[in-house]
């Protein structure tokens, strides 16, 4: 049985790609060296996109991305911290999290200035930054709840103990 089936259930253009047991689950030792359906990663990728425009729908009126929303809120629950600080915290590298302020500081939502050394970039929610970040929680809740209605409460809370017990397979 292939795991992705066209709506009538003929196997799509993945069977090619590998089979799964009928209860359609697939062990790395029955792929092939690369098979997308076998995947962790192209897995949890495609579940990292669709989600992520989920959310986006929600945030677009409000001007952000789900992105710029996450460093927003961070901002506004830890105060103002280093871009070391917030790559950290965000799961980024510095380069990742340098580009990712680069808009909200464009927008001014967001100020940046040296830190104690002098050598560190501190980063900081402006007074429109934090009434961004105030009117966008309501997009973010709504994103929220139409995740769990779709995805299901309980297994929303389960997936991202998951997730949390996954990301830190890569660290």
């Amino acid at each position: 049985m292939c795991i992705y089936t066209y709506q009538d259930k003929r196997p799509c253009a993945f069977w090619a790609w590998g089979h799964a047991k009928d209860d359609g689950q697939m062990t790395m030792a029955e792929t092939d060296d690369f098979n997308p359906m076998g995947c962790n990663c192209v897995a949890l990728r495609q579940a990292a996109r669709q989600v992520t425009q989920l959310y986006e729908r929600h945030m677009a009126p409000l001007g952000l991305r789900v992105t710029q929303y996450s460093i927003l809120s961070r901002l506004a629950r830890q105060g103002s911290l280093s871009i070391n600080q917030l790559a950290e915290t965000m799961a980024m590298d510095r380069t990742t999290a340098s580009r990712a302020i680069g808009p909200l500081k464009r927008d001014r939502l967001i100020a940046t200035e040296a830190g104690e050394d002098g050598r560190q970039r501190v980063i900081a929610l402006t007074k429109a930054g934090e009434a961004r970040v105030k009117a966008a929680r309501a997009g973010w809740r709504a994103a929220q709840a139409e995740f769990e209605e779709l995805y299901g409460a309980g297994e929303a809370v389960r997936l991202r103990a998951e997730l949390a017990r996954a990301a830190r397979v890569g660290r």
